[in-house]
Order: C-alpha cells, then sequence, then structure tokens
C-alpha cells in the first residue's frame, strides 16, 4: 500500500508561479515512480490573495494548508503591492504561517557546487567545498516584537520604532535544534549576536553558552555579527553550523548565498516543533518573487527543487528521494546546463520549464 504524502504547493507571485510549475512536474515524477502517494493541494497567498480576497493570506487557506503534512512556496511580493498598508503587503502572509505555525527554526544551506565555483565573485581558493548551514531564529525578535509602528510626534516630526525581544525558552528551543545539528556534523557551532550593545542579544549569549554543557562534543565559539558578516566574506570556510536571531539571520544568510554563486540555487526550511507525531514545516527558496523576468520563462527553478528535495529529507525521511534530486541537479550542471542567473558563455542557456525538463530526465535515469 503507497504511504500517503499530502502537501501544500503555494506558487505566490512573480517567478514563484513558474518555478512551483517545475516543482509539480518532479513531485509528479515521485508520485508515478515510488511507492508514495502524493496529494497535492494549491492554494494562493501575497499579492494574488490581496487583489481577489484583500489580505495576503486569508483563514480559510491557513486552516487548509495546516492540515498537510508540509507547506511548499514559491516567492511572495512584488512593486504592485508596495504602497500597501503595512499588514495588507504580501509578506505579511508568509509571516502569518511563520507565526501561526511556529515554524520557529529556519534552517539556510550555504554549499559551492563544483560545477558553480566559478559563479561567485570571491575566489575558487578561497570557497572552495563551502558548505555552511545557517539557522535562523524566525517567529521572534524585531520582526515580531511590540510596541511598533510609526508615530507622529510633532507637526514636522514622525517616529519610527520596533522592539527587539527574547525570551529565554524562545533562545533554548533554536538553541537544541542548533546543537542538535552540529553534532551531525563537524561539531562546530558559533553562535552570532550582538551582545556589546544590545541586551537582549546578551541574554541570546548567556543562554547558549548555558546550553553547550549539554553538547560537550560540540564546539561553540560567539561572534559579533558584524565581525561575521566580514568574515563570511575574508574566510567563509571557517564556519560550519551558525546560530542566529532573525534579522541577524536574514542579512547574514543572505550574505553567504552570494558566496555560492547566486540567489537562484539555495533552498530554505522553516520547521516547527513536534506535536502529536505532526511537525509543522514550509520549505521555500531563498530568492524572491524577482518581477522583472516574470512570465519569461528565464528563472531557475532549482532553488525550488532543492527546497523540495529537503522537504523529502526532513518532513518525510526519506534520504534517498533528498539525495536524488540533488544528484540530478549536480549532473545537469556539470554537462553545462544553465539559466540566465548563472550562465556564462562557455555554457548551454536554458529555460525555467527546460532545467525542470533535465532535472526529470536526470531522475530517469536512476529510478528511486
Amino acid at each position: 500500500m503507497n504511504k500517503i504524502l499530502k502537501i501544500s504547493l503555494l506558487p505566490g507571485d512573480g517567478i514563484g508561479k513558474e518555478i512551483a510549475e517545475e516543482s509539480k512536474k518532479i513531485l509528479n515524477w515521485i508520485d508515478k515512480n515510488t511507492k508514495l502517494e502524493i496529494i497535492l493541494q494549491e492554494d494562493i497567498i501575497g499579492g494574488e490573495s490581496i487583489d481577489k480576497n484583500d489580505t495576503p493570506l486569508t483563514d480559510k487557506t491557513l486552516e487548509k494548508i495546516s492540515a498537510t503534512d508540509a507547506i511548499l512556496l514559491g516567492a511572495v511580493g512584488g512593486p504592485k503591492w508596495e504602497n500597501l498598508p503595512f499588514d495588507k503587503r504580501p509578506e505579511r502572509g508568509l509571516l502569518k504561517i511563520r507565526k501561526d505555525l511556529d515554524l520557529f527554526a529556519n534552517l539556510r544551506p550555504a554549499t559551492v557546487l563544483k560545477p558553480l565555483i566559478d559563479s561567485s565573485t570571491l575566489k575558487p581558493e578561497v570557497i572552495k567545498d563551502l558548505d555552511i548551514l545557517i539557522i535562523r531564529e524566525l517567529t521572534s525578535g524585531i520582526y515580531f516584537g511590540e510596541p511598533r509602528g510609526v508615530k507622529k510626534i510633532s507637526e514636522k516630526e514622525k517616529k519610527g520604532f520596533n522592539t527587539l525581544v527574547y525570551t529565554t525558552a524562545e533562545i533554548e528551543r533554536i538553541g537544541h535544534i542548533a546543537f542538535k545539528t552540529a553534532s551531525t556534523r563537524s561539531k562546530k557551532l558559533c553562535s552570532v549576536d550582538k551582545a556589546n550593545v544590545l541586551e537582549s542579544t546578551e541574554l541570546w549569549r548567556d543562554v547558549m553558552t548555558s546550553i553547550s554543557k549539554n553538547y560537550p562534543d560540540v564546539e561553540l565559539s560567539h561572534m559579533y555579527v558584524d565581525n561575521a558578516s566580514m568574515q563570511l566574506v575574508r574566510n567563509p570556510n571557517q564556519f560550519d553550523v551558525i546560530v542566529t536571531t532573525n534579522m541577524f539571520g536574514d542579512i547574514l544568510s543572505d550574505c553567504a548565498s552570494m558566496l555560492t554563486g547566486s540567489l537562484g540555487m539555495l533552498p530554505s526550511a522553516s520547521i516547527g516543533k513536534k506535536i502529536e507525531g505532526k511537525c509543522n514545516a514550509m520549505y521555500e527558496p531563498v530568492h524572491g518573487s524577482a518581477p522583472d523576468i516574470a512570465g519569461k520563462n528565464q528563472a531557475n527553478p532549482l532553488a525550488m527543487i532543492s527546497s523540495l528535495a529537503m522537504m523529502f529529507n526532513y518532513t518525510f525521511s526519506r534520504e534517498d528521494i533528498y539525495s536524488k534530486i540533488n544528484k540530478a541537479i549536480i549532473s545537469i550542471l556539470d554537462k553545462g546546463y544553465r539559466t540566465k542567473d548563472i550562465h556564462s558563455k562557455n555554457n548551454k542557456l536554458v529555460s525555467t520549464s527546460e532545467m525542470g525538463d533535465l532535472v526529470i530526465k536526470e531522475l530517469e535515469n536512476e529510478k528511486i
């Protein structure tokens, strides 16, 4: 009897729709060629939901996706909705999913694939064999802290304010995820903060240090965020696993992504705690909706396909499928196929849909 997997697909805005189509090809192939039955449920989020429902995420959609095993997201946002009130913008739908489903741990790998080593702006010897995992706390910190807003304080003056808050429990749970993950890799964990000027991250450092006593096999180091951003460019291979706050993780993961040559290659996973045997999780590419190339069949679908692969590894415990998809991607790149974002004169330029077809072709060569 086939095992049933219920997956929510949220294509979103811009290139999200195009890269989602390529992910559907992979899911359909897995459904036909394994003992897994995939039930795919597609819904809208972001700008498209605003246009149809006057909200970036309806309560009905949230209820539906909460009932599935995992969520696969394309991208949200675009200039069309930039002037809307803050709570109406497309990105608020994404933040609502993270908060309501308590997806507190964001895992963002930054790996330099050998065929793409020349795509980075850094020297090959600096990034050779790079394999970093940034674990970002995702549901607290300055992005969610209250009070927040913009207030008028005089006829000519306004003030904008946000609140950076972390509790011991919030730091502990992301810390345990980070230490457990580091223990399965190179047993090195770097906690990034700004403890010299921010009291909330002074607490962060204290809690991380306290947790480390439970993981004697993992070497813990601390680094200020400004130094970490410099070190990521200067000597990125000194890092293995990095754990940090919501905002710092947002910034550092984008910095790390460019070490690899393109945002179009990088996946991510947002994972919550396990309740009654079920663990909420959402998988999405790191890149945005790229409205400038939307509809042109130019977008790189590999980050979303890699996110799909992470879903099979983390949520469905199918490391074999995860490995096969990643192997297919490397094989395609080895053969010189590139979408526009990573293309150079000696490569073969392919479209979004052609890249998806190439992944299927590689999977056909080695059945799961």
